[in-house]
């Protein structure tokens, strides 16, 4: 039953655990001496397992290299044509095991990309297909072999399993059920992930093989687990996403709650958990999307690449995003998700003071707006661009609202909607609920990567409160973020000229070009709103 067996001395146990840690992630059955039996004779349980193992990993260390014990494991291995050796300090192996390749693992800490872990799993990797091709009489009887692995679905996947009951005790395994259910069935709403049902999750309570196997048998890269603590009425639930098949972690919380009402903590919990997890594995995929070679690249890939490159928000950011969404288009014409981004895309070039003709790319940012609510009416994410989209063109700002606020019905746990809502709601002549949608928004998702335009839309909507020393710091720290952005410069000037900063508001004001303030003028829709920052800019110095 064991894959890999780990001999290694006393002093580098850290450093073993760590090896196992990472092995087993990768989905293999790991023993070492940790888990010796207390009915049995240790050296006969050591045998057996050396017997039974695939490959033998062999830790060297300067005490190592001087323990009988783990000379006498390296040389079963190095006589069964098992051995995998590293080192963990300048200890050379001790002869005859200086003769054959080791790797070196002195400064790695669990990276998956170190170079002698990738020699590590390489060898393991070869040995463990050998003795499975060609298994020798005297290993233990294999296990029957594992169900053909199920391919990964073509958007990101995830299984919640059970949780951990901590606390101890078959009367508290209903709450830790309850809590995979509720998180199950809140990622549901998100149409961009495929859910692995909790029926088939709770199935997996108490196996305690890797990740990697179970992810592999659910046909899903990530994996959601978690604890329950109880003491008294105080609950403690942990939780941590990992991807399975590179054996790292994504993402980890804590939560504490008071357990007056079961059933609302558990809804609480599984909106922060839903809410948060969703945009990390979008990271997550973003990341890995961005080392894949461009040949290799699928629609969805394309548009992960354009999303990242959206956030630089610069003209040449804009054509290379457009650029991006088209190739992904061109193998997917109907994927709604890039057919929104490319209609936000096509919306702002005058926005950025970057557009010659700004009637052409208006009708066609409608064009594909309406493409992409044809197709994805009820993605949230679709639905919230498509209300931006509106704004952003001019149109009607009661049809761009109630596009937000059904992206926030659709799925109220995804922060993507309440972002969307500020800015409809900012230009709507609501400032202040924008700024309560934004703070919504980063509840939601507390490491957003559009930090830069809630501080600064945050800043602006103050600046239309009149609370203007209020928003003349948020404004500078936006401005540091992301020069660029209209909304920054504008109520920086408007703020500094009321605040008799003349000087401050004109530098502001050099930012802007005419038509990019004739344009801001324009989006406020609010008419006390528009003049408030007409007669500002006019303090400053601009022809308005």
């Amino acid at each position: 039953m064991t894959d890999i067996f780990i001999s290694y001395a006393r002093s580098t146990e850290a450093q073993a655990q760590r090896i196992a840690e990472a092995l087993r992630a990768l989905g293999y059955r790991v023993w070492r001496d940790d888990q010796l039996p207390a009915h049995r004779a240790y050296a006969e349980v050591i045998e057996e397992r050396l017997k039974a193992a695939k490959a033998v990993v062999v830790v060297w260390s300067a005490e190592a290299a001087k323990s009988q014990w783990v000379r006498s494991e390296a040389d079963h291995a190095r006589t069964n044509g098992k051995l995998v050796q590293l080192r963990v300090d300048a200890t050379l192996p001790p002869m005859p095991f200086d003769q054959i390749q080791f790797a070196e693992l002195g400064d790695w800490t669990g990276e998956p990309d170190h170079a002698g872990w990738r020699k590590v799993t390489a060898s393991i990797a070869d040995l463990t297909r050998l003795t499975s091709a060609n298994p020798s009489p005297s290993q233990a009887p294999q296990t029957p072999p594992a169900a053909t692995p199920l391919a990964l679905p073509d958007k990101p996947s995830i299984a919640v399993l059970p949780f951990k009951n901590i606390t101890g005790g078959q009367e508290e395994d209903y709450f830790a059920d309850g809590m995979v259910d509720e998180i199950v069935t809140a990622l549901s709403r998100f149409p961009t992930l495929f859910v692995i049902a909790s029926g088939s999750s709770l199935a997996y309570r108490g196996d305690a093989r890797a990740h990697g196997l179970i992810a592999r048998e659910l046909g899903v890269r990530y994996i959601l687990d978690g604890s329950v603590r109880r003491s008294g009425a105080r609950v403690r639930i942990s939780v941590k996403l990992a991807d399975a098949p590179e054996g790292a972690q994504v993402w980890a919380e804590r939560f504490d709650g008071v357990l007056e009402d079961v059933f609302a903590l558990q809804d609480a919990v599984a909106d922060a958990v839903a809410g948060q997890l969703a945009p990390a594995i979008e990271a997550a995929d973003i990341r890995r999307a961005r080392v894949r070679p461009t040949s290799d690249l699928t629609a969805y890939d394309l548009y992960l690449r354009a999303m990242h490159r959206e956030r630089e928000f610069d003209a040449q950011a804009v054509r290379d995003t457009i650029a991006l969404l088209d190739s992904a288009l061109d193998l997917d014409p109907h994927f709604a998700r890039a057919l929104a981004m490319a209609a936000l895309m096509h919306s702002i070039p005058e926005f950025l003071g970057a557009s010659e003709t700004p009637e052409e790319s208006h009708r066609l940012a409608l064009d594909l707006g309406r493409r992409a609510l044809s197709t994805g009416s009820d993605d949230d994410q679709v639905v919230g661009i498509v209300s931006n989209v509106l704004l952003w063109v001019g149109e009607d700002i009661k049809a761009a609202d109630a596009l937000a606020e059904r992206a926030i019905a659709l799925n109220p746990r995804s922060s993507f909607p309440w972002w969307a809502s500020a800015q409809v709601k900012l230009f709507d002549g609501r400032p202040a609920m924008a700024i309560e949608h934004w703070a919504t928004h980063l509840r939601l998702d507390p490491r957003s990567p559009y930090q830069a335009f809630i501080t600064g839309g945050t800043g602006f909507g103050l600046v239309l409160l009149g609370r203007f020393d209020e928003a003349t710091p948020r404004l500078r720290e936006a401005i540091q973020l992301l020069p660029q952005h209209l909304f920054h410069s504008t109520g920086l000037a408007v703020a500094c000229a009321n605040l008799g900063r003349i000087g401050e508001a004109k530098e502001s004001l050099r930012q802007l070009t005419s038509a990019q303030i004739d344009y801001m003028l324009r989006l406020l829709r609010d008419p006390a709103h528009r003049e408030l920052v007409r007669a500002g800019l006019a303090l400053a110095g601009a022809d308005v």
